[in-house]
């Protein structure tokens, strides 16, 4: 890959219900520009396997459109039940999978740690979320929620990344830190 050239990363919000989709570009000098946003609301679907399926097909038909070169996505943190822990990680699952599926390494970052990156402190609120995202993208319209989510995930491993080229960290050990 070209170190000059713009490196394209997907972020992904993973839910059972809406999963949170963006795509940025982070260019060597640390700009960054947002190519891409959606959410994928599969709540409608008859079954469950129906939404896992459409999660999967979705992210894959937009990741051959977008081509990003690397994807993070948001690590599962609680849920109000058994059940709900069980059916997010079934959606995250699905969505890894898109992404590995087409080749993209796949990083994880806890929902403090995006809040840490964008925001400045891991208990951030969703609209300090939105706030910050739309400001470091430079976006003038408001964000969707789970979008911005999404965003912020890809933001967080490109600021990252970039940190770990200056110091030699490897991202895995930023990952640990608190």
């Amino acid at each position: 890959m070209d170190r000059r050239a713009p490196l394209r990363i997907l972020g992904i919000d993973p839910g059972s219900q809406r999963t949170g989709v963006g795509i940025i570009e982070a260019d060597p000098a640390g700009k960054l520009r947002c190519v891409f946003r959606a959410t994928l609301v599969v709540a409608g679907e008859e079954t469950f396997p129906l939404r896992l399926r459409r999660i999967y097909d979705e992210l894959s038909a937009i990741i051959d459109a977008h081509a990003p070169a690397e994807a993070a996505v948001e690590r599962v943190f609680m849920a109000k039940n058994a059940d709900s822990a069980l059916k997010l990680g079934q959606a995250r699952g699905a969505a890894i999978c898109a992404a590995a599926g087409r080749g993209l390494q796949v990083r994880e970052y806890a929902p403090n740690a995006v809040k840490r990156a964008v925001v400045g402190k891991g208990h951030a609120g969703k609209e300090q979320v939105q706030h910050m995202v739309g400001i470091l993208l430079n976006l003038r319209e408001p964000l969707q929620a789970d979008a911005a989510d999404a965003l912020a995930i890809a933001i967080t491993h490109a600021h990252l990344r970039a940190s770990e080229t200056r110091t030699g960290i490897a991202l895995a050990a930023w990952g640990r830190r608190r």
